[in-house]
């Protein structure tokens, strides 16, 4: 052997040292319970992600000073050092299971319905809370920084001072915070940027049964904005972003950028979660959307872009609104939805996970948690409400959240924190 083929030899050798060297073996992504590794586990470290092998362990490139992890069915967490990450780090992620209600743009901001969702978490099974951060009217609740939120009238009314203080504190008594961000329906956006629209067949700007108007999904300008408001939400500390309103507007004759078909309402729909998932992933968020009940049922995209096994491919959380009331054609074997509400939950779930072979901990379940409109006006009390959670529990769900518009909650249903 020459003297030019030693010196290879020994520069491929020592690169080889090098660059393993340079590495971050993480030994494994286990439960901080019982030590069981965490088998997929999602660990970011310098903004880039990577999925642990069956066994919860993974290589990823180096230096990092900063190693985060997530996993469905557990808290996200994070490791951080002043100087680089050891190799042989181990992970430890405590399981978790969000039990939340919702809070909207006012309810937040409201100080005795803010203060009575506490109380709740404070004194009963309940451990976390859905709230608007770009809500139903297209309004954020905060000073935010994204100028068009400014520029649209999303700003015109402020209803949360100080919203890094706000998480600071919610998280200092353990809870888990969900950022709900409406998509496609925003009357300020729609009316400020009428060329972004969606029109009706006579050209007008298209509005819904509530006299709001939408965003055209098709128009990128659109899916950036909504986009800038989730990254802002991950930056301020939420554990979840939630996309709601991600979907077309179920009317007829309505017109877009471009054509509607079938084809173009899913690619796009599954084409901003995939944008979503990117921007989002060096936070270390998870990331989930609220889903129609009957995309469960429907095999195609239910008219409005939401097929089931197209946006699963993208999501840490799929979360169906399960309400009986919602079910007005009922499903197979049951006509009248709000007379079998634990079966709803059940059956629409066991549907989803046989359709798309997930696990359960990959779906948290929206539950009705307000009086019926749609059959007999029925109140869902604390029998009803108490169906659909324990439908969804033993389902195996990651939690599940009570949607009540108003904002009003009480004990109904739910276990004192002594019974858990």
């Amino acid at each position: 052997m020459n003297t030019a083929s030693r010196f290879v030899l020994i520069f491929l050798a020592l690169f080889r040292v090098s660059a393993l060297e340079a590495s971050i073996e993480i030994v494994s992504v286990v439960n901080a319970v019982d030590g069981r590794p965490i088998a997929g586990a999602l660990v970011t470290a310098e903004g880039r992600v990577e999925a642990a092998d069956g066994q919860g362990r993974l290589t990823l490139p180096a230096p990092a000073t900063w190693v985060a992890a997530r996993a469905p069915g557990y808290l996200r967490t994070h490791v951080q050092d002043a100087s680089p990450i050891a190799r042989n780090e181990t992970i430890r992620l405590t399981p978790f299971r969000p039990k939340a209600l919702y809070l909207s743009f006012y309810g937040i901001g409201d100080k005795a319905l803010r203060e009575s969702a506490l109380k709740l978490i404070a004194t009963t099974e309940l451990n976390a809370l859905v709230i608007d951060v770009k809500g139903d009217r297209g309004r954020i609740p905060y000073r935010s920084a994204v100028a068009l939120a400014a520029d649209s009238g999303a700003q015109k009314v402020i209803t949360v001072r100080d919203m890094p203080t706000l998480i600071a504190q919610l998280h200092a008594g353990g809870v888990y915070l969900i950022a709900r961000v409406v998509a496609f329906k925003d009357d300020p956006l729609a009316r400020t940027h009428p060329e972004w629209a969606v029109r009706d067949r006579n050209g007008q700007i298209y509005v819904d049964r509530e006299g709001l108007a939408w965003i055209d999904p098709f128009r990128g300008e659109v899916r950036d904005y909504v986009l800038d408001v989730a990254e802002e939400a991950a930056r301020l500390g939420f554990d979840e972003i939630q996309f709601d309103y991600l979907r077309f507007p179920d009317a007829p004759g309505l017109v877009f950028a471009e054509l509607p078909t079938q084809t173009n309402r899913v690619a796009t729909i599954s084409g901003f979660l995939s944008e979503a998932r990117r921007r989002l992933a060096p936070y270390n968020v998870f990331v989930a959307a609220d889903i129609f009940g009957y995309v469960l049922w429907n095999r195609d995209d239910t008219a409005i872009g939401q097929r089931l096994e197209d946006l699963v491919k993208y999501l840490d959380y799929v979360s169906p609104m399960l309400y009986p009331s919602n079910f007005q054609f009922g499903i197979p074997g049951y006509r009248n939805p709000v007379a079998v509400p634990g079966e709803i939950v059940r059956l629409s779930l066991r549907n989803a996970v046989k359709r798309t072979g997930l696990p359960p901990i990959r779906f948290r379940p929206w539950l009705q948690a307000f009086r019926d409109y749609a059959f007999d006006r029925r109140l869902f009390g604390a029998d009803m409400i108490r169906a659909q959670i324990e439908a969804a529990e033993a389902f195996g769900s990651d939690g599940w959240m009570l949607w009540n518009p108003r904002n009003a909650y009480g004990e109904a249903g739910l276990r004192a924190k002594t019974q858990q």
